[in-house]
């Protein structure tokens, strides 16, 4: 019974150790961000690229399939109730408030976020971080920083694209496959989806963005420096983005509803 309270204390206060180092590794990624900005633009642009661009195959293809299976879904459900020209107003309000950034985090986490963490952490590995240290170069501003920021910027922008392709997919399905009008699907759609609807998902867009962005280089450049340590950092950066988004997911919309 002793050891069992000891294991519980022990896994708390590993944990708020982890949440502090966390926020102190976020506060000085803050702080710097803007001086990065400013002095090295083209590290940015490069990691928005990595990021983004290099990203486009997953979520132009996710994005095409989850919106078809939602026509799909939608339309068998709206058609017990006589409302299928909704269609249109069903599949954007799913994927602008929802489904659009939730699942594109989970997939910048899986593509991006582990790419960034086993990249950091393979530098961490072969000692490229203590050399920078050794010359006077602070690894945060002139590695870490810049892929953090590329990540921020890239979300919404995919989270955008993966919309966009999912209400055409959910368009494709609904109207050349069961016969939705088109001019309902689009009509409705447009009276019914407001600003403050897309504004709820550009919010939740970036707060996923530095939230993913965040764990995955924390978890890089905090990894045990060794192959191991590397698989185990890109594995956590996966489970803990995915955890921690839907978490996040639930009090966002709670808080922007409310």
């Amino acid at each position: 019974m002793k050891d069992w309270i000891c294991e519980i204390r022990e896994g708390i206060e590993a944990f708020l150790r982890s949440v502090g180092e966390l926020t102190l590794f976020f506060f000085n990624i803050a702080i710097y961000s803007p001086r990065t900005l400013v002095r090295r633009p083209g590290l940015v642009v490069q990691q928005v690229f990595n990021s983004g661009a290099m990203s486009m195959t997953i979520i132009l293809t996710c994005g095409l399939f989850v919106g078809m299976v939602l026509g799909l879904q939608g339309f068998d459900t709206l058609q017990r109730f006589g409302a299928e020209e909704a269609l249109g107003t069903f599949a954007t309000l799913s994927l602008v408030k929802e489904l659009g950034p939730v699942l594109t985090a989970l997939l910048f986490s899986g593509r991006a976020g582990t790419a960034l963490a086993s990249e950091i952490g393979l530098m961490r590995a072969t000692d490229q971080l203590a050399a920078m240290e050794m010359m006077a170069v602070d690894p945060v501003r002139r590695i870490v920083i810049p892929r953090f920021l590329g990540g921020v910027v890239a979300m919404p922008f995919l989270t955008a694209i993966f919309n966009m392709i999912a209400i055409f997919g959910a368009f494709l399905v609904g109207v050349t496959f069961m016969g939705v009008d088109q001019g309902a699907f689009w009509s409705q759609m447009h009276a019914n989806v407001t600003v403050a609807d897309v504004n709820q998902g550009v919010i939740k867009s970036l707060v996923f963005g530095i939230v993913a962005s965040l764990l995955a280089v924390y978890q890089g450049y905090t990894s045990v420096p060794t192959a191991e340590g590397v698989g185990r950092a890109t594995t956590r950066t996966v489970v803990t983005t995915a955890i921690t988004v839907l978490i996040l997911d639930y009090l966002l919309t709670a808080t922007l509803i409310g």
